[in-house]
């Protein structure tokens, strides 16, 4: 019996453990926008920045410098997971509206 309530507790410390070191961001793409169009994340962590595309046309999300990019049709969610990026400044766009739908992930 101890052993199973020693087990199932380190399960947990490894679950919160984990969780911790994964940050998640909110973007959304509406009218050839983002919007936040700057999202700052804290060195040294798992990213994950949730992309929603709120607008009637599809976006593509990419970052020539992440070297990542996302076609999202309109209504559609999906997710770009960053392994511990290096501190830096990292822009993206929509490559579907370049001119007007530009941001920066700044890594602290």
């Amino acid at each position: 019996m101890k052993t199973s309530l020693l087990f199932a507790a380190l399960i947990t410390a490894i679950g919160v453990s984990q969780a911790s070191e994964e940050v998640t961001l909110q973007l959304v793409a509406r009218d050839g926008k983002f919007f936040p169009p700057n999202l700052t994340a804290p060195a040294g962590k798992t990213i994950r920045i949730e992309i929603s595309n709120a607008g009637n046309t599809p976006i593509e999300f990419e970052s020539l410098s992440l070297r990542k990019e996302k076609v999202l049709g309109p209504g559609a969610k999906s997710v770009v997971v960053l392994r511990s990026p290096s501190p830096g400044q990292y822009k993206f766009f929509d490559d579907y509206n370049p001119a007007t739908s530009q941001g920066v992930l700044t890594i602290k």
